[in-house]
């Protein structure tokens, strides 16, 4: 059995949450099978949020595309491509559902901080306290372009302006005192003006002096999610974030992660446990072994066909490769760029393009792959799937809440409305069998239901951590 041997008073709950990731732009949701339903749909959102809710997830989560991906200058048309805005479908969702958690991905780098608090703060308090951001940064031209600002945003900047940008929400969220509302008709004033603080920062980037226009929810303020994989991202992760969207389910990887940002936590003045974990996963289950191994295979086959297998290809090489055979080696011809752009995600940015090619041909040859076989094992999701029977996966997930590697799991549904039907009807009840996951929600804030604490309120004119990152606070 694997020890957890996590330091610094780190203190494993045994327990998982789930959450529920509609990603709404990938080319991991199955759009082919008769099953498909639309990406666009409130009956889509509604159908899995409450399936969601049914199982007692802890939290629905939408991501932000802020320009439609592009494949070689044109309409990525092949994988499900555009999303609703996040805040105006949870706004919706807050009105059919009762206790799972809205988390909204909203960029810092196009946004304004007093707008967009205010935004979150309306739907934590129409949610009675449900609200969640997801902190994304963006610095390419690229995206940039949608807001006339091209080159808008130094890339090694990024995180210094998203750390101001959030420093000023909380301060904004921070702003209403309690008992600021009159409690009865008796009361001589609606509001208690002496009891709402101004909200100022003077900084590199944007300069905010605002009166807070909404009063605390019953969460306090939004719960902050962080999805940041780099050096910069875990550290502004520890600093601001409750929980971390990550990258690494994989059980040893996970619990690397969980240590590291233990550390990077108690750096930043916090406690072990302040930071909650849930990665991104994918679950693909059934009632037996070979049955979830046939399943897979076939979910595969949906996600990586000919076409998509040639357009993965097109990406890193820059040119069209349609008259190369799908069940043939890979092409012998050399990339057109020297780097991959963003203009399908940031799976495919940067990479050095040739270089890359040699390696890919080198591989496959040695492999015996032809281009199908070997963009679908680049594609597999290996690391981030759970494939087996229902009692098999929820076996693996005990040594996760044994040790703490993670508190729970962000799960990207394959099939858009019904891919968690399996997962609430059969794995939940396995889990709560094993006593590793709640048997009801604990209580009717996010807050609650993750195990966060309350923050404490800074006092007046006192930034939250004594210190102003990225400009001035007052």
């Amino acid at each position: 059995m694997t020890e957890a041997n996590i330091d610094g008073g780190f203190r494993p709950s045994g327990q998982l949450q789930l959450g529920v990731f509609f990603q709404g732009v990938n080319s991991g949701t199955v759009w082919k099978a008769p099953e498909s339903g639309s990406q666009t749909d409130f009956e889509s959102f509604r159908r899995i949020a409450q399936t969601a809710e049914r199982g007692l997830f802890a939290a629905f989560f939408l991501g932000e595309g802020l320009r439609l991906r592009e494949h070689l200058g044109r309409p990525h048309a092949l994988d499900v491509a555009g999303r609703p805005d996040a805040q105006t479908m949870l706004a919706a969702l807050a009105s059919v559902t009762s206790h799972i958690g809205l988390v909204a991905t909203q960029n810092t780098t196009y946004n304004d901080p007093a707008d967009l608090a205010h935004r979150l703060s309306t739907l934590d308090l129409l949610s009675g306290g449900r609200a969640a951001w997801n902190v994304v940064t963006t610095d390419n031209a690229w995206t940039g372009a949608n807001f006339r600002r091209g080159g808008y945003l130094d890339h090694a900047d990024r995180y210094i302006h998203a750390e101001a940008f959030v420093e000023t929400a909380k301060r904004i969220w921070d702003a209403w005192d309690d008992g600021v509302i009159a409690a009865s008709p008796s009361e001589e004033a609606w509001a208690k003006p002496a009891s709402i603080r101004r909200a100022r920062h003077e900084g590199q980037h944007y300069s905010v002096d605002y009166l807070p226009r909404l009063p605390r929810s019953a969460q306090y303020r939004p719960v902050l999610f962080q999805a940041g994989d780099s050096p910069d991202g875990r550290d502004f992760a520890a600093r601001q974030a409750d929980v971390i969207f990550s990258a690494h389910p994989k059980f040893d990887d996970a619990l690397e992660f969980r240590r590291d940002i233990v550390a990077r936590s108690l750096k930043a003045g916090r406690g072990a446990n302040d930071v909650k974990i849930m990665p991104a996963s994918e679950f693909i289950l059934a009632a037996t072994p070979q049955e979830a191994r046939e399943k897979k295979a076939w979910v595969r086959s949906l996600q990586i066909g000919p076409q998509q297998a040639i357009a993965y290809l097109e990406q890193f090489w820059g040119r069209e490769l349609q008259d190369y055979d799908p069940d043939g080696p890979l092409p012998e011809i050399d990339p057109v760029v020297e780097e991959t752009s963003e203009t399908r995600g940031s799976g495919f940015h940067g990479a050095k393009a040739r270089q890359l090619a040699d390696q890919w041909r080198a591989e496959a040859n040695e492999k015996g792959l032809s281009i199908r076989q070997f963009v679908s094992s680049k594609t597999s999701r290996g690391d981030a799937t759970f494939n087996g029977s229902y009692t098999e996966v929820a076996d693996r997930l005990v040594e996760y809440a044994r040790t703490g590697a993670v508190d729970g799991f962000n799960i990207s549904p394959w099939l858009i409305p019904t891919g968690l039907d399996d997962i609430v009807n059969h794995l939940v009840p396995e889990l709560q069998e094993r006593g590793i996951y709640p048997t009801e929600y604990a209580g009717t804030t996010l807050r609650e239901n993750l195990g966060l604490a309350t923050p404490l309120r800074p006092a007046a004119g006192v930034a939250d951590n004594g210190v102003a990152v990225g400009g001035r606070h007052a």
